[in-house]
């Protein structure tokens, strides 16, 4: 338990970040509305932008986190944190100001390159963050608490956002981004990633020069570690990125299955919110309470569920049995809403039994 317990302040950091970046998704979809078709509940234009805001976001994402990750090799994951939890205040800022079509705009523009940074380094930097501190057979379970960590910040930034207004969601969602950023820079120690690979040596790189003890070590691991071609340049090209996900059977099988899950995640949520205030007329409350179910059985599963499967079965069947809870959740909203479907809330009640796989 104590290399765990030395992760308490990176969970504070993770909690807050998450609470910041999740309290304004109940609020979002009213706004997008009233900026971009005022005084209607159906909008096709919105859902057109939140879609072309997760291909670019993501297709960003894909160029920046790699080098952001190997950054984070040389330089401490705590420096690169830091970059996307101070980039992620911009935006909330924006809207804090005014919500206007101008407004809007502006925070649209200023969310996808946000997001390009923050969406997926963020998140593959406190786990790299966390497997330097946890050794290798408690890592499962690590991930798990750093998952109900940010399910908690996500239930209660939802919680927070059911009973505040839009104006004052946004003031207080960038000020908890501006709080996250500072505590991260004060309290969190650095993961001292020079400790773990030499300074010299690129640790996705071969042909680099490495210290005696990092070449002695690497070479057991030589054949099974899929590595970088070398090259000079100081940062992997996209050619290099490419070489590295098809240098590996394991690597880019994996990479083909998260592609395909969250084409499919992102797909639902781009144009769920939409699609339940144009049929129902939804709004924020409703939308917060609904989140609010979704992020209590995800963050209970994470927190008490995940670490004990995590002692009991082997990580590839917990891949299986989140992959497969995520697939019926994306089918059973695909038939939640047909006309013999009769009572939608027996599929809300399935959909969170799910959750918690």
């Amino acid at each position: 338990m104590k290399d765990l317990a030395g992760l308490g302040h990176l969970f504070v950091a993770a909690f807050l970040f998450h609470f910041a970046s999740y309290m304004v998704l109940p609020a979002i979809t009213d706004v997008t509305m009233d900026a971009v078709c005022p005084g209607r509940d159906e909008c096709s234009v919105a859902i057109y932008l939140a879609g072309f805001q997760s291909a670019i976001t993501g297709l960003g994402a894909l160029v920046v986190t790699p080098i952001v990750g190997n950054l984070s090799d040389k330089y401490g994951r705590k420096a690169l944190m830091t970059l996307p939890v101070t980039v992620a205040v911009v935006p909330l800022f924006i809207l804090a100001c005014n919500r206007s079509k101008v407004y809007f705009y502006a925070y649209y523009v200023v969310r996808i390159i946000a997001g390009v940074f923050c969406e997926g380094s963020m998140h593959c930097l406190l786990l790299a963050y966390v497997a330097d501190q946890v050794g290798a057979r408690r890592r499962a379970a690590a991930f798990g608490l750093l998952a109900g960590v940010s399910a908690a910040g996500f239930v209660s930034g939802t919680l927070t956002a059911r009973f505040l207004p839009t104006s004052s969601t946004f003031q207080v969602a960038a000020a908890v981004a501006a709080a996250t950023a500072i505590y991260l820079r004060v309290f969190v120690p650095d993961s001292g990633a020079n400790s773990f690979v030499d300074e010299a040596c690129d640790p996705l790189l071969q042909g680099s020069s490495c210290s005696a003890t990092s070449s002695s070590s690497s070479l057991s691991d030589e054949d099974l570690t899929p590595r970088l071609p070398p090259h000079k340049g100081g940062l992997p090209s996209l050619s290099d990125m490419i070489a590295l996900l098809t240098g590996s059977v394991t690597l880019s099988g994996t990479a083909i299955v998260t592609l395909f899950y969250s084409l499919g995640e992102h797909g639902l949520h781009a144009a769920l919110l939409y699609y339940l205030k144009a049929q129902f007329g939804y709004s924020k409350d409703e939308f917060a309470n609904l989140m609010l179910i979704v992020g209590a059985a995800g963050m209970l599963s994470q927190l008490t569920v995940m670490p004990v499967l995590a002692r009991l079965v082997s990580e590839e069947t917990l891949l299986i049995l989140g992959l497969l809870g995520g697939c019926a959740h994306v089918f059973l909203y695909g038939i939640a809403w047909s006309y013999w479907v009769i009572p939608v809330e027996l599929t809300v009640v399935f959909y969170t039994l799910l959750s918690i796989l």
